[in-house]
């Protein structure tokens, strides 16, 4: 008897071992695991993370090997005259001659857009040059021509002499979510070919770097390291697809400190098409007055809704005028697009032409409605502007001219003009003008836009008078026949 119960409980400590032996091995150390991925503060939805995250080196690698060959150097040299003149010197000593001219050379990047040598960066990097060479990331040089340049978006077209180049395809602007890991891609500080990486900051960035009021900024904002030299160079998604052509900084000191903002690709796309057709940007206007809303501007005016646009007021016989918009309406989305800020609502209408049909929708005291408007240019028209006629004029004239912004202009003293940027040889250069010249008037017609120019002189005959001023303050006026 007794020798049974020893068995027996030598069998239940047996069974008892065995089964703490197995609940150690399975259910403690499976608790084990999860106690200490809670301690070091990585559970497993993090733990998954961290393991995707090796794999972006090798995404951020075929996205740069993409990119790089389609980004390019630019290098711009212009010739710089001191204008400075003083009557009292010339009346008691006499003419000393033209002021020796003083070479200046600046730099930025580009982006090659097609094989047959179209190449798109911003306007301010080479505005004013006399001459802009290339260089592409096979080391290959070359000259390029200015097809057209945009103040309003600083952007730029150039054409090379080349076929068959590798070129970067357009990625869609609009798709881009804020957090996206993107690259930009560039030249900076004539750092040949360096890829910098970030994320997208937000989207609709404006008052930035044009104080124009007919400036068009809706910027995607990066933490992508972007420095002098970056300009005009590509910002990129994870595909090596073109979302943004990189323009700006905010920065206290002039290099990064960490917000950068690139033009997107869909306003982009419009200005190159319009440059490369027709020498000129075709811009369209809804023609209202607008301002964003807030809370406070919602409680003023009885708003039931934060979201949208508000028509302070219209321009008798614009586009929103004749359609049927009002003042006190909230635009909301322009076709499909929802639009929340001023920016958004004119990067949507930058991408039209006069002449094309939007759907516009609107809340009008409670009621959600859709109206289609016809676009129109500033002067209520529907014409599409063409350079064929007046560019054989400015070939002429051997003048290349640019648009000023109101905070320019307001520095020079002036009103209004457009300024010659570039001269080549032709009459202006036979009188005397030089760079930098602002034509305010031609034979007493304001200049108030590069279309008035270009107005001015393509169906002119006979005799001509250029007034205007140079940068330091001195007025001119030149006569000569056309």
């Amino acid at each position: 008897m007794k020798t049974k119960f020893l068995i027996s409980v030598f069998f239940v400590a047996l069974i008892g071992s065995l089964s703490a032996l197995w609940i150690h091995t399975h259910w403690m150390a499976e608790h084990s695991t999860i106690k200490s991925q809670v301690l070091s503060d990585t559970p497993t939805s993090k733990l998954v993370g961290l393991t995707k995250s090796t794999e972006d080196p090798a995404h951020f690698s075929a996205a740069a090997e993409k990119a790089l060959p389609c980004v390019v150097h630019i290098k711009t040299t212009s010739t710089a005259n001191n204008l400075s003149y003083d009557p009292f010197t010339e009346f008691f000593f006499g003419y000393h001659g033209k002021p020796a001219p003083q070479i200046q050379q600046g730099s930025g990047s580009g982006v090659i857009i097609s094989a047959d040598g179209y190449v798109v960066t911003n306007n301010h990097v080479i505005n004013g040059s006399d001459k802009i060479e290339v260089t592409l990331n096979d080391k290959r040089h070359f000259e390029a021509e200015v097809i057209g340049v945009d103040a309003s978006t600083d952007i730029a077209l150039l054409k090379l002499k080349a076929q068959d180049l590798p070129f970067i395809i357009y990625g869609n602007s609009d798709a881009v979510r804020i957090g996206e890991w993107v690259l930009a891609v560039g030249n900076p500080f004539n750092l040949y070919n360096t890829v910098t990486a970030g994320i997208i900051s937000a989207k609709g960035r404006n008052n930035i770097i044009n104080s124009s009021q007919r400036a068009i900024e809706s910027f995607i904002q990066t933490d992508a390291a972007v420095n002098p030299g970056n300009s005009g160079g590509a910002l990129v998604n994870l595909n090596g697809e073109l979302i943004g052509i990189n323009t700006a900084i905010a920065s206290n000191n002039g290099a990064y400190q960490g917000y950068a903002f690139a033009v997107p690709v869909n306003i982009v796309k419009k200005i190159v098409r319009d440059l490369a057709e027709f020498g000129t940007v075709q811009r369209a206007y809804l023609g209202i007055n607008i301002q964003d809303i807030d809370a406070k501007f919602a409680e003023d005016k009885n708003l039931s809704r934060l979201k949208g646009i508000y028509v302070n007021g219209l321009i008798q016989g614009g586009s929103a005028d004749v359609s049927g918009i009002q003042a006190g309406d909230v635009i909301i989305r322009i076709e499909d697009a929802e639009v929340n800020t001023v920016s958004e609502l004119q990067e949507q209408i930058s991408r039209y032409r006069p002449g094309d049909a939007v759907k516009v929708s609107l809340v009008r005291g409670k009621k959600e409605i859709q109206i289609s408007v016809t676009l129109k240019t500033l002067d209520n028209t529907t014409k599409l502007s063409k350079t064929s006629s007046s560019k054989a004029v400015f070939d002429e004239l051997g003048i290349e001219c640019q648009e000023l912004d109101t905070e320019t202009l307001k520095a020079m003293q002036l009103q209004n003009g457009v300024q010659v940027y570039k001269l080549k040889p032709g009459k202006l250069t036979q009188i005397g003008i030089q760079k930098g010249f602002v034509i305010t008037a031609i034979d007493r017609k304001k200049i108030e836009s590069l279309e008035d120019l270009k107005s001015a002189l393509q169906f002119k005959k006979g005799m001509i008078t250029l007034e205007g001023a140079y940068p330091n303050g001195m007025r001119a006026t030149y006569s000569f026949p056309l």
